[in-house]
């Protein structure tokens, strides 16, 4: 990674992410149970152990450390005081970046609040498609349907890039709508300023944004908001950036 900075997710399970060695309680809707940060909140000792040895890595500038599920601003300021204790502890005179993901429809709404104590946000489009839209992703007949271009995503994207300017801090995009080359200009246009990318679609991706219009983007992007769909705004998007 030479002087590149690494991010690291905490542990989260749950859901979708099941860990053989860490068996969980049968839940009636585990998507909305004990998944990201609830997680640490039930069985702190696990987040202590992962943060310790994250702390260890060097050097620890290059570490950032992000916060899967967080829906409250409490939640975060309750393991960002548990960093500063464990720094401490360890005579660490500054820790390590911190992170929070957006990936309910709450964080989305809070970034501005979120964005106040965190260093940065990173979205995570495809948990934030399906609680926004109520759908499943992984379910058969509705996965198609979750599309992160729907409109109501692109306003929490919007909002939540506008929170995080306000505190000078920047905004990350992962999950499948990165990776999408007819979503980069919207993502530009709508404040993101990093794209977790797959290795394979780096180059892809880089080429895109590098024949961007900055200003454009944001004009047309604001517009594709008040669409009524997901359909019509891939449409416009192959309407005003084309892929070759």
């Amino acid at each position: 990674m030479g002087d590149k900075s690494v991010i690291i997710r905490t542990i989260d399970v749950g859901g979708d992410k099941q860990l053989d060695y860490l068996p969980l309680p049968i839940e009636a809707n585990p998507v909305l149970g004990l998944r990201g940060i609830r997680m640490a909140q039930v069985r702190p000792e696990l987040l202590d152990q992962q943060l310790r040895a994250l702390l260890q890595v060097s050097p620890l500038a290059r570490c950032r450390i992000l916060l899967p599920m967080v829906s409250e601003v409490d939640e975060l300021l309750q393991i960002r005081q548990r960093l500063d204790e464990l720094c401490a502890e360890l005579g660490l005179s500054q820790r390590p970046e911190l992170g929070v993901m957006i990936e309910v429809p709450a964080a989305a709404l809070m970034a501005e609040q979120l964005a106040e104590h965190a260093d940065f946000l990173s979205i995570g489009t495809n948990d934030l498609s399906q609680y926004t839209l109520a759908m499943d992703r992984d379910h058969a007949g509705l996965a198609a349907r979750v599309d992160a271009l729907h409109p109501a995503l692109l306003r929490l994207i919007a909002h939540t890039c506008a929170g995080a300017a306000k505190h000078g801090r920047w905004v990350g995009v992962c999950g499948a709508l990165a990776s999408d080359p007819l979503a980069t200009p919207v993502l530009v246009g709508l404040g993101v300023t990093e794209l977790s990318v797959s290795p394979p679609q780096v180059g892809e991706i880089k080429d895109r944004v590098r024949h961007l219009d900055a200003a454009q983007c944001r004009q047309l992007s604001q517009e594709l908001l008040n669409l009524s769909s997901a359909k019509a705004v891939r449409q416009a998007c192959q309407h005003h950036w084309p892929l070759s």
